[in-house]
């Protein structure tokens, strides 16, 4: 009878509690663990040197931790199939295991390539749900019950450690530069489970007070918001941890205020996997308007150097040049401000949502495709259901930054410019 020994496929899942692949890799003879570095995700046009350092980081605190368990954690470069099947002449694992994963166009193909390649190796692929995301869905009838039941469930937790494989040469990390990448330059969010949680208990016990308030103004908003949502992408937290913390948080807080809070924020969880399911339904809305009746409504006149202004930030309006030469220094902007450079781009500059997308994807540290693609085309107004969202730069400044703070801090070049002219173009 052949051994069985598991092989556990992370890709955005770097963590160890609540890991659904980790605890069934338990049940086998022994098991190794591997995280793939793919030229496809590197070479993509969404993709950025800050997600690839972001991703190292939290790589490096995850090896650490399951050594701890027994399992060793193998990096490897290449593409997905390749390293897969040399892995597998190597030491012969059974079972390839990970969670499910709703990204990009190019990791939909990949895994159609990884199916393939299974069902010829004799390997046995078992992918698990982290999200409330249902894949091959006919209708959404009953959704929000089964997201609720999902993350009710109990928190996939391990029972001891591991049977390591094999005794496999364990490299350094590849660093940012050996992998082809220039310094970004970005001040990014502390990586790796240890700072999600600390970031989860920092907000679900003080910060989180006054987040219904803080969450429009990108001043409040810095400290007001989970700022979850880069461990979410990565990972490093999954959504079932972040919901019943929450719900703890709730009914164990004797201030009502919190709880009100805390309320708000329990609500905006379940739509994060609402536009994950949208991508995971329609994949094509990452390319194409959804309602395909507004194809050429701006593709044919798309304005170069409107659009190179409005990504350096030089356009000449205030809040959005301050809002995006934020998000290009830290690779995090509140959603009100992003919806308002969305608006910006494709109502007062006429810039078609693909290429704008495009480069927000790169300065988002928080990346997430089905969010991504659906709030593109929803605040550009291609969705064909939702209303038109077109957001004043100049109400913007004077609602979330009245005193003028955040526009001076981000463009120092109107640092001198009295209050009463600072929000206008």
């Amino acid at each position: 009878m052949t051994r069985q020994r598991a092989l556990i496929w992370f890709k955005r899942d770097l963590r160890i509690h609540d890991h659904a692949a980790l605890v069934a890799a338990q049940s086998h003879a022994d098991a190794l663990a591997l995280f793939v570095i793919e030229p496809e995700w590197m070479e993509s046009p969404e993709c950025d040197a800050s997600h690839v350092d972001h991703a190292l980081c939290c790589l490096a605190e995850l090896r650490i931790a399951l050594a701890q368990i027994g399992l060793p954690l193998l990096v490897r470069v290449g593409s997905a199939v390749a390293v897969l099947s040399q892995l597998h002449q190597e030491v012969g694992y059974t079972h390839l295991l990970n969670h499910e994963e709703t990204g990009p166009g190019w990791s939909y193909g990949r895994d159609m390539q990884v199916a393939l390649w299974c069902k010829s190796a004799g390997v046995e692929w078992q992918e698990f749900t982290q999200t409330g995301v249902v894949r091959r869905l006919r209708n959404r009838s009953g959704w929000a019950a089964r997201w609720q039941a999902r993350m009710n469930a109990p928190l996939h937790l391990l029972q001891g450690g591991f049977t390591a494989a094999t005794s496999l040469d364990l490299p350094e990390l590849p660093t940012l530069t050996s992998l082809g990448f220039s310094p970004h330059g970005k001040k990014l969010q502390a990586a790796g489970e240890k700072a999600a949680r600390h970031t989860l208990k920092s907000f679900l016990q003080v910060r989180g007070y006054d987040y219904r308030k803080a969450l429009s103004s990108p001043l409040s908003a810095e400290e007001g918001c989970s700022r979850l949502s880069p461990h979410l992408a990565f990972g490093t937290l999954s959504m079932r941890t972040v919901h019943q913390a929450t719900e703890v948080a709730i009914g164990h807080t004797p201030d009502r205020a919190l709880a009100y809070a805390l309320r708000g924020f329990s609500g905006r969880l379940r739509w994060h996997c609402h536009f994950m399911q949208k991508l995971e339904d329609e994949p094509d809305i990452e390319f194409h308007n959804f309602a395909r009746a507004f194809d050429g409504l701006r593709e044919d006149e798309f304005n170069e150097a409107h659009f190179l202004a409005w990504c350096q930030g030089r356009t000449g309006y205030p809040m959005v040049d301050a809002c995006m030469r934020s998000l290009v220094a830290t690779g995090w902007l509140n959603f009100r401000m992003r919806a308002m450079l969305v608006s910006f781009a494709s109502y007062h500059l006429w810039l078609h949502w693909r290429p704008t997308g495009l480069f927000l994807a790169r300065q988002f540290l928080d990346y997430e495709p089905g969010i991504h693609w659906s709030q593109m085309q929803m605040q550009s107004g291609t969705s064909g259901i939702n209303t038109l969202r077109m957001y004043s730069p100049t109400k913007q400044a004077k609602d979330q930054d009245p005193v003028g703070h955040f526009i001076r801090r981000w463009v120092p070049e109107l640092a001198r410019v009295p209050l009463p002219y600072l929000a206008e173009p």
